[in-house]
């Protein structure tokens, strides 16, 4: 039996369960982390003089063979890890605290769930380290996945052209369920920042045009989490139309005086429409977009499937009145495909009702919520943050991206990268950042796998991942966000016995789901 020590809290909590392992007369094979090669000698001593002797001491027995390995990591190693910085956990911690956070590794493996194929897509900055600690921590010890690595970190998709989002996208056509980190979406500072050969587009429209379907991003209601607007007491859901219009567009500036025209030239070349958009007198902007019908009618049937799945009813959301033909198409094309829904719709109670985005944002605003809103890529995009801020906070919020085929989801974090934490993270500082939409981004990935591979097992692992998060948030274990969110919104009420660092949020999440893992 391998025994990992990665963290050290404090002396009690573990004293049983390794009083069983001796008791048994199990062998041990201890592997240390040292921070600092220069720290070696010290961890040693410490783990050689005080360790043993109070477990010794502790169990009245004595361990049959018990070997310490001390392992220098490397920069590599180290690098996006809780442990790079070794004034996270000071070397002086392991005089006052007992080693947490072991595995045994040959005995775990034993159990683990067998997770089936997953694509998993790598991202950047803060989200990256808490990525990586998630699937130490939280996945890998209970699930056996065959997982399809993707490193979408900005520096290679500028290595490889962007090929590496490409590929990512047709591996989760290939298996069905993928998960995704938060990644960079390049401006002009980034470009400069990274030496980037180009403005990459975002990878998440870059996937997201190759997959097609709609994103639902739906809040993650916790009970001390006080809601912004507090008669949402019901999610409210929102489907975006992932496809196009302004995130396919076409703009430039436009130099000076001018005719700008929009012309359409069938394929057979038999039909030719051209408009005049606008008589320039001097510089200005231009912009042209489109979208298809066979994209409408995916987000449409997905919208429709998704509130009957729900048992919500489904809101459409369009500015048809000014945009005549391009929403007005929107709204007819929903029409239509409701008259195929329309009778399992009345069955579950529900309906299906097309509202002008302005009156839907202020219905949205006084209602309890309990609903699901399709919406056009923009106003999605925009109005999936303003309903996160209004249950409490971004960082509660789910993302999945269902595909026409039905089968096809990718989970991400609904939220960025987290770029003022991770600038602190660089330099040595203590960081509180809230993991939740990442690991949701996890559970709802496994728990689409377990429906489509009939896995009981892997679902009731996602249900209690959710369920933990939930269950640690509401028993008053928080990241600074959600502390401040307790806080009525008012940061200098919090004081840092309120809320946890990054690193401790995550242990103890890993804690509580080691304890509900083993009841089951």
């Amino acid at each position: 039996m391998v025994v990992s020590v990665c963290s050290f809290p404090s002396y009690n909590g573990l004293n049983l369960n390794l009083a069983l392992f001796f008791a048994l007369g199990v062998h041990f094979c201890v592997t240390v982390l040292a921070y600092d090669i220069h720290d070696a000698p010290r961890i040693m001593q410490i783990c050689q003089e005080n360790f043993w002797k109070k477990i010794e001491k502790s169990t009245n027995s004595k361990a049959k063979c018990a070997r310490f390995s001390l392992v220098p990591p490397s920069l590599d190693m180290l690098s996006g890890s809780p442990f790079h910085n070794s004034s996270i956990f000071p070397i002086s911690s392991l005089n006052s605290g007992f080693f947490r956070g072991f595995t045994t590794t040959n005995a775990m493996a034993a159990q683990k769930i067998q997770g089936g194929d997953i694509v998993e897509m790598q991202g950047d900055e803060m989200t990256r380290i808490i990525w990586d600690l998630i699937k130490e921590k939280l996945i890998l010890p209970y699930v056996d996945l065959n997982l399809h690595f993707f490193d979408l970190g900005v520096e290679h998709r500028d290595a490889t052209d962007d090929q590496v989002t490409i590929d990512a996208a047709n591996a989760t056509l290939k298996y069905n369920v993928a998960v995704k980190c938060a990644t960079i979406t390049p401006d002009e500072a980034r470009v400069e920042e990274f030496k980037l050969k180009k403005m990459w587009k975002s990878p998440n429209g870059t996937i997201r045009n190759i997959l097609g379907g709609t994103v639902f991003r739906e809040p993650i209601i916790v009970k001390n989490v006080p809601r912004l607007v507090n008669t949402w007491s019901k999610p409210i859901i929102i489907g975006r139309h992932a496809h196009a219009d302004q995130y396919k567009a076409t703009d430039f500036v436009v130099p000076g005086a001018g005719k700008l025209e929009i012309k359409f030239v069938s394929a057979d070349g038999t039909q030719t429409i051209q408009e005049t958009v606008f008589d320039f007198k001097g510089p200005g902007v231009s912009l042209s977009m489109y979208n298809t019908d066979e994209s409408i009618r995916d987000f449409a049937h997905a919208s429709f499937k998704y509130a009957l799945q729900r048992k919500f009813p489904l809101y459409l959301s369009t500015k048809n009145t000014i945009l005549k033909k391009y929403d007005g198409r929107f709204k007819d094309i929903f029409a239509e495909i409701y008259v195929e829904y329309e009778a399992a719709f009345m069955s579950a109670g529900i309906w299906y009702e097309h509202r002008l985005i302005d009156d839907m944002v202020a219905q949205a605003m006084k209602s309890d919520g309990g609903f699901v809103w399709a919406c056009k890529n923009y106003d999605g995009d925009v109005q999936s943050d303003s309903v996160a801020q209004g249950y409490g906070s971004l960082g509660l919020m789910t993302s999945v991206l269902v595909c026409p085929d039905g089968k096809t989801v990718e989970a991400e974090a609904a939220h960025g990268t987290v770029t003022r934490h991770y600038r602190m993270h660089q330099k040595g500082q203590e960081t509180s950042t809230n993991p939740i939409a990442s690991i949701y981004a996890w559970t709802r990935g496994l728990s689409h796998r377990a429906t489509l591979d009939n896995n009981a097992a892997l679902a009731t692992f996602a249900q209690n991942l959710e369920a933990v998060c939930i269950e640690t948030m509401e028993a008053g274990f928080l990241t600074k966000d959600l502390a401040i969110c307790v806080k009525g919104g008012n940061a200098s009420a919090v004081t840092r016995s309120d809320y946890l660092n990054t690193f401790e949020f995550l242990d103890k999440l890993a804690e509580n789901l080691a304890k509900k893992q083993a009841t089951h």
